[in-house]
């Protein structure tokens, strides 16, 4: 009994020393990405999930208005971003900004609607994958996944095994689902992705130091602008459905260009109730101009309206009026730079007592 509660002791205390040396590695991911200001022209990547699926307006687009917006990027005069190129372009300034185009889920809409278009006009995207539901009702099975992945303009991310609210899971149960995946994947397409993408774009400052040691990238459902100060694992994007797909506002979209910064805190974007409102700023770099100039708006109290921003020392904060409603609460801020329009977003997903 005493050598088994030795035993015992032993091993809390090793997993205790890995943890700590786990979140100390993983608090420098931020200070590892930061490089200079660049004046990166950008990736802008945008998410799409059904297509022609009307009754889910939330998460459909009309292929018509799809359509449209391809037209749309391509009479910008906006190139798309070849995702088997990603790794290779991140670190490099873009003297011309790239449009990247990612699908989550692989619902069969993506197949039958979307799929046929994209292949015909070799448009580059990313398919976002949960393994759980493939080949299930309404679902793309692996045959089809498999045949869209043999083109050298598709790229396959890992999306998770449930797609369940993995941030309100244990960190055991989160650990198991990415590793039931990675399985799958290998499985079924010989290999793990090296892209990741987190369920409903939410994540914990855990589920992103695991996610930083197993993937080269890892992209949220925050808006924004990527270029190559951004941290790896919070890659921004911005989300598509009817209501946010109006041709207008696509059009405003598209022409947003990157926000740089140094670093935005806090680190940890689970927000709990002694968390929340959060500590917020963001560090800019010196060389940036007409930062005084920047607008914040955001949804504390389940409201949107312009957030009370304090500008000092190439830093910026915000005084919150209350703390953000669950589920999740969001910071939008942009900045009209001599007529070229800059974005940022962050999304604090809101854990309920």
């Amino acid at each position: 009994m005493i050598i088994k509660k030795i035993f015992s002791l032993a091993t809390s205390i090793i997993s205790l020393f890995i943890i700590i040396l786990f979140f100390n590695i993983s608090s420098k991911s931020d200070e590892n990405n930061i490089k200079y200001y660049s004046n990166d022209e950008g990736i802008l990547s945008i998410m799409y999930h059904r297509f022609n699926e009307n009754k889910y307006p939330s998460t459909n687009i009309k292929m018509d208005i799809f359509k449209e917006h391809m037209d749309i990027i391509k009479s910008s005069n906006f190139n798309f971003q070849n995702p088997n190129n990603f790794d290779e372009q991140f670190n490099k300034t873009k003297s011309k900004k790239e449009i990247l185009i990612t699908i989550d889920d692989a619902f069969e809409s993506f197949y039958t609607e979307a799929w046929p278009y994209l292949k015909e006009n070799r448009i580059p995207f990313i398919l976002f994958v949960s393994t759980e539901p493939v080949g299930k009702r309404g679902y793309m099975t692996w045959e089809q996944i498999k045949e869209v992945e043999s083109n050298n303009f598709a790229k396959i991310g890992h999306h998770s095994h449930t797609h369940e609210y993995l941030i309100d899971v244990s960190n055991e149960e989160f650990i198991l689902d990415i590793e039931t995946a990675n399985k799958i994947f290998l499985r079924e397409l010989g290999y793990i992705p090296n892209l990741f993408s987190y369920p409903f774009g939410e994540y914990s400052k855990f589920m992103k130091g695991y996610i930083s040691k197993n993937f080269k990238y890892a992209f949220g459902q925050h808006s924004g602008v990527i270029d190559l100060n951004k941290d790896k694992f919070e890659l921004p994007r911005f989300p598509i459905n009817e209501k946010y797909g109006e041709l207008k506002r696509f059009k405003s979209i598209i022409n947003y260009f990157p926000l740089e910064y140094k670093k935005i805190l806090p680190e940890e974007k689970q927000l709990f109730e002694n968390t929340n409102p959060p500590n917020f700023k963001v560090e800019f770099f010196e060389e940036q101009k007409n930062l005084s100039k920047i607008n914040c708006y955001s949804n504390e109290g389940d409201v949107w309206e312009k957030s009370k921003t304090i500008f000092a020392n190439n830093s910026l904060t915000i005084e919150f009026r209350e703390p953000f409603k669950p589920r999740r609460g969001r910071i939008n801020c942009s900045l009209n730079d001599n007529g070229k329009w800059r974005w940022f977003g962050v999304q604090f997903p809101i854990k309920e007592n």
